[in-house]
């Protein structure tokens, strides 16, 4: 199990998601460290600010990424390597999308809720396969996005990214 790579994992997704930016072809809108001010304002429980966004800190948003996505895609139940693939892709796309992909490549029912029944098939498989397959899922879904032609290139080089570090974390990881 991988409950001690909620750190790296972390680490990850902000090497990838910068500091502040405001890009008017960017659905999410104003966004700092990965978080939207639609995200933001609901983890306040009221209309976030543009000026809330930009004084965002990594601290400050650890326990939203862990409550909104890596809790919501079990990051704690995954094998390691496997964690780090699907919670980048849930920061990304959201936590139901990342499931689900990982649902199709466990072979399983894709509902974008991760139970038992998905839990056993995902452990039963080389995790390895399965970042290799929810990457590829991942990358055909951005692909297939209206706003490939402005975020593309560097939507590619993250999951190229991701892959390498998930891969590289599955080779790491005790034998079970």
């Amino acid at each position: 199990m991988a409950a001690e790579t909620f750190g790296r994992a972390l680490a990850l997704v902000l090497r990838h998601e910068g500091g502040y930016v405001d890009h008017p072809k960017d659905p999410g809108g104003a966004t700092n460290l990965g978080v939207t001010i639609g995200t933001l304002g609901d983890w306040l429980g009221r209309p976030a600010t543009k000026a809330e966004v930009k004084a965002l800190t990594p601290a400050g948003v650890g326990p939203i990424y862990r409550a909104r996505y890596w809790n919501a895609v079990r990051g704690d139940e995954l094998p390691a390597g496997l964690d780090v693939a699907v919670f980048d892709f849930a920061v990304n796309s959201g936590p139901a999308r990342a499931i689900m992909a990982l649902q199709r490549a466990a072979g399983v029912a894709d509902d974008g809720r991760l139970g038992p029944i998905s839990l056993k098939a995902i452990h039963a498989r080389a995790s390895a396969d399965l970042v290799q397959l929810v990457c590829a899922d991942r990358l055909a879904f951005l692909r297939r996005l209206s706003t490939w032609p402005s975020f593309g290139r560097g939507w590619a080089r993250r999951v190229a990214g991701v892959r390498a570090e998930a891969l590289r974390q599955t080779r790491l990881a005790p034998a079970a």
